[in-house]
């Protein structure tokens, strides 16, 4: 059975090797990771995704979902990579809270449609994510503090199963698979619509203030506190920056869910420290929350380790604060506790993360930097030693990580087990699957 029978059984445009379109269609976000798979398919709808599903269990291929590229490894050799950007609907129902959403539409275009509404998503910090990935892999942004990971707003999801079933899929229809599905990743079932909660977002105030690196240290301390006492409400980030060709730099980034006066008050000892390069802080809709970071929004290479910290003691700052951050971009320590650290009765399969910070660190992918780069994380993972458990959220994996790291035994021990029931054999595969 060749792969070219797939375009005599789909609605959509199927993009083979031998075309010229096939190198675009197949490059992922992360354009310095290469994938090489037998086909692209750009489904028109849900039974197209039925139908490539069939095809690759007759045919003994894997199929593999990219919504919009992000969380690509590369370890997809001769899948089926399929995209799903026409599966764009989205409706909000302003009076009941909820959003539902074709797994092609991405975070921005809920942020829009959710703000006429005064309400928001449990978004992340870039509008142009899809919130498919995002969701099955737990999600947590500027408003996990407060409300939690946004796999467990999940109230339903419409999938395509391994033999090409769809089914809509709820806590009471099938609570196994939905238990999988927010937060295990997407190993168990194609998503074609997610329905999750809304919250309401009456006013929100964030932004950004930067200074050149000989303020470091003193931002860090402000840092410190400012997570130490801060409220569910407000979620602050510290980010390091050694931009090719700029003097290096640090930043405080934050979002306060609540009155602006209220936050201006909290984050006032910002205005304590001198120097300042750049200050974005004002009120925000949802809809603007990606221009606290501003992170790019076309695709480009880079290198990622995202990493749990236990505190930030002297052998932490420094590794993390005092060193260089060359030759990485970026070094960014997030606040966490609040609602990510609860265990929620009805929650999904990411449950807590009881360490208080994470650290992201971001290199430019360029092939003579990677080796500098790969070194750069290893100096800095063995340095910090003990200050890091090894345990990370799903969506901070990176190439060659394995979803061990994401759960603990338990868990893990349970979603392979629900893929062994739903998927013996092994027809779906997650950028980062649970059975190997």
């Amino acid at each position: 059975m060749g792969i070219e029978e797939l375009r005599a059984v789909t609605r959509g445009s199927v993009v083979l090797p031998e075309d010229s379109a096939f190198e675009a269609a197949a490059r992922p976000w992360n354009v310095a990771v290469a994938q090489s798979v037998a086909a692209v398919v750009e489904v028109a709808d849900a039974q197209d995704i039925a139908k490539v599903l069939q095809y690759a269990g007759v045919s003994g291929r894997r199929v593999v979902t990219q919504p919009t590229g992000h969380g690509a490894t590369g370890d997809i050799d001769e899948s089926i990579l399929v995209r799903t950007g026409a599966l764009n609907h989205l409706e909000i129902d302003a009076g009941q809270r909820v959003a539902r959403v074709g797994t092609g539409v991405q975070w921005g275009a809920v942020q829009a449609a959710a703000a006429a509404h005064g309400l928001t998503g449990l978004a992340g910090s870039n509008p142009v994510v899809g919130i498919t990935g995002y969701t099955l892999g737990g999600g947590f942004g500027w408003f996990a503090r407060k409300y939690g990971w946004a796999a467990d707003a999940v109230r339903a999801l419409r999938i395509v199963d391994a033999t090409g079933r769809q089914q809509r899929v709820t806590a009471d229809s099938d609570p196994e698979l939905f238990w999988a599905l927010r937060g295990g990743g997407g190993d168990f079932a194609i998503v074609t619509e997610i329905e999750f909660d809304l919250f309401p977002l009456p006013q929100l105030y964030g932004g950004r203030v930067m200074w050149s690196a000989d303020r470091t240290r003193e931002a860090f301390d402000l840092f410190t506190e400012l997570t130490t006492e801060a409220p569910r409400e407000l979620s602050v980030w510290l980010q390091r920056y050694q931009i090719p060709g700029a003097a290096p730099t640090v930043a405080i980034d934050f979002a306060y869910l609540g009155d602006a006066e209220e936050g201006r008050a909290l984050t006032a000892r910002l205005d304590t420290i001198d120097g300042v390069l750049a200050d974005t802080r004002g009120v925000l809709t949802p809809a603007q929350i990606g221009q606290i970071t501003a992170e790019p929004t076309d695709p480009s290479p880079s290198l990622s380790r995202g990493e749990l910290l236990t505190d930030l003691d002297d052998a932490v700052i420094k590794t993390l604060i005092d060193a260089p951050v060359a030759p990485l971009l970026n070094i960014q320590i997030r606040g966490l506790g609040g609602a990510l650290a609860e265990t929620r009765p009805d929650g999904g399969a990411r449950g807590p993360i009881t360490e208080p910070y994470a650290l992201y660190m971001l290199g430019l992918g360029l092939p003579h930097l990677l080796d500098d780069i790969r070194t750069r994380f290893t100096d800095i993972l063995g340095a910090l030693g003990t200050h890091i458990t090894g345990a990370k959220p799903y969506t901070f994996l990176a190439p060659g990580e394995s979803a061990s790291a994401a759960f603990d035994p338990e868990t893990l021990a349970r979603l392979r087990q629900i893929k062994q029931d739903r998927d013996p054999a092994g027809v779906i595969r997650a950028n980062f699957p649970v059975h190997g």
